[in-house]
């Protein structure tokens, strides 16, 4: 499938189909979680506040998603100098800048009434901000350097570097001692069944929403990059 797709003309062919499809479904999950999470009763503790588990947990964890498709993008852009997987790469940077910094914004305001303070430094808090920071400097860094080639090959390396923060932010909770909680949502017992289900339906939402923005966004990479060899084409 990816061999597939890897030629540009059949990837515009798919994803002209897929990504209206994978935005439908995004929108159907979206609207599930919201009236399913709207119904959740108020937790015993943290009272209507809990209902930001159902937008910063898929945050978080989309987030982290995201920045894998760009760092395997990069890699195979590195590797086999594809154009398209440049594109993706670039492509997906904006989406994870948009989804880390709602991640960030969500958490603070969960953990103002909980923890009694917007920021605090925890272990797992300061590596996702470091995973927003290397998403804004791949942009940066691209945009700094006018050879598209060369922006490709540097923030590639950069891209595949950020990678190592991946596994720091997963298992921050369990290395460090941190007012993060661990692993929840993944572990039977450990959430409220009338949490879960709106949970997982968020983060089907989006998942399915990457995609479908993620395809979409490609596409107009494929279209840029076409129009810029024509322009230096008609100049010459």
């Amino acid at each position: 499938m990816i061999t597939v797709l890897a030629n540009p003309q059949r990837f515009l062919a798919f994803s002209r189909v897929a990504a209206p499809i994978l935005g439908a479904l995004a929108a159907l999950c979206c609207l599930a979680a919201l009236w399913t999470g709207w119904s959740a009763p108020d937790d015993y503790q943290q009272g209507a506040t809990v209902r930001l588990l159902f937008l910063h947990v898929p945050c978080a964890i989309t987030g982290m998603l995201i920045y894998a498709c760009l760092a395997i993008s990069a890699f195979f852009g590195l590797v086999f100098r594809h154009s398209l997987a440049d594109a993706a790469a670039r492509a997906a940077a904006p989406l994870g800048v948009a989804v880390t910094l709602l991640g960030l914004a969500t958490g603070s305001f969960w953990a103002r009434p909980m923890w009694g303070a917007w920021w605090v430094w925890d272990a797992r808090l300061t590596s996702y901000l470091i995973l927003f920071l290397f998403f804004v400097g791949y942009i940066a860094l691209q945009a700094s350097i006018d050879d598209e080639t060369k922006a490709d090959r540097a923030s590639g390396i950069l891209a595949l570097v950020g990678a190592i923060n991946l596994p720091i932010v997963y298992f921050s909770v369990q290395w460090w001692n941190s007012l993060h909680q661990g692993q929840t949502l993944f572990e039977a017992g450990k959430m409220g069944d009338a949490y879960v289900g709106p949970t997982f339906l968020m983060l089907g939402a989006f998942y399915l929403g990457f995609a479908a923005l993620w395809l979409v966004r490609i596409r107009g990479e494929i279209w840029r990059r076409r129009a810029q060899a024509l322009a230096v084409q008609g100049a010459r």
